[in-house]
């Protein structure tokens, strides 16, 4: 994995390293012991990062959500599942690669995985559309949930989009209406439903892969009706106000969690998803285990009428009063 980009917020850690990389340099050219030197500056740079990352703003654990070097769907899938078969298309008008969805096997239980796919470059990127669905997309992973209801198997779902594709031709083959069918087809599936949100969980995109029995978040990704950026243009019809409009939205995992929203937080390493791949998955697999073994001490009613209990309880609100 390549060297990731640094985030604005994390120049003193970057000049740290940078410190540490020229010192371990020198000892290396001139033979000497750095070991004291480095062992403080390590632990600086420990305590710098801890003290970075868990003090970040909403706008800020955007930024982290969005990383170009945070794991994708199929990185998850590498390190977390075994015996991965990829299956494709809606069975109406083509395969959409920014869906990802199969047959996996999680420890020895067999499973469906579906998530959003991202790129890691330009060209990537063009093919899965920057991991915005088309209809088609939501159609497949549909069609493949269904397929796991017919054979009994549990659903995982791995969201990390900035929302479904809005073009013409999505349009025109009707974006609303599969992600529509979606919500409701998910709401009365009957096998456990998983998802967890990777990175970005954006507008409906998002949750027309998320309407299941447990909502797993990692703790730096974000999940909300709208883009900061994109509230901003609308209330303040300027962009400039996204960080006002990221505090705003509530979107950061623990402001979804003691909003009901959120079942769980699954800790990320220090720095962020981005800086450990290996420690993510394995933190991500143990949360993943754990939420089905316990949904599956639940009966297709129970199932279903939690399911439904948990929305409601989502939907519900209280009009204030006025002082």
């Amino acid at each position: 994995m390549a060297s990731p980009p640094h985030l604005e917020f994390e120049r003193d850690i970057v000049e740290l390293q940078e410190e540490i990389d020229k010192l371990l340099e020198k000892a290396d050219r001139k033979k000497i012991d750095v070991s004291r030197e480095l062992e403080e500056l390590q632990g600086r740079l420990r305590v710098l990062r801890e003290e970075t990352y868990r003090n970040l703003s909403p706008m800020e654990q955007v930024r982290v959500a969005r990383h170009p070097q945070r794991p994708y769907t199929l990185d998850y899938v590498e390190r977390i599942f075994t015996d991965w078969i990829e299956l494709h298309g809606d069975r109406t008008y083509r395969d959409d690669a920014a869906v990802v969805a199969g047959w996996a096997r999680l420890n020895s239980q067999s499973v469906m995985v579906i998530g959003h796919q991202k790129g890691r470059d330009m060209k990537e990127n063009l093919r899965r559309n920057f991991g915005m669905p088309h209809p088609e997309g939501y159609r497949k992973a549909l069609r493949l949930m269904q397929m796991a209801e017919k054979f009994g198997r549990p659903v995982i779902t791995l969201i990390d989009t900035p929302g479904a594709y809005p073009g013409v031709g999505a349009e025109e083959r009707g974006q609303a209406e599969a992600i529509a069918r979606n919500l409701r087809e998910m709401a009365r599936l009957r096998v456990p439903l998983v998802s967890a949100v990777i990175g970005e969980g954006g507008s409906g995109g998002a949750l027309a892969l998320g309407v299941t029995d447990r909502i797993l978040m990692l703790s730096n990704s974000v999940y909300s009706v709208i883009s900061p950026e994109g509230c901003a243009a609308i209330l303040w019809r300027s962009a400039d106000h996204r960080d006002q409009a990221a505090q705003a939205l509530k979107l950061t995992s623990s402001d979804l969690h003691r909003l009901g929203v959120a079942d769980e937080v699954v800790p990320e390493p220090t720095g962020g998803a981005h800086s450990d791949w290996d420690e993510v998955a394995r933190m991500l697999k143990e949360a993943l285990h754990r939420n089905l073994e316990e949904l599956r001490g639940h009966s297709v009613e129970e199932l279903l009428e939690g399911r439904w209990a948990k929305y409601e309880r989502i939907g519900a609100w209280e009009e204030g009063r006025e002082s």
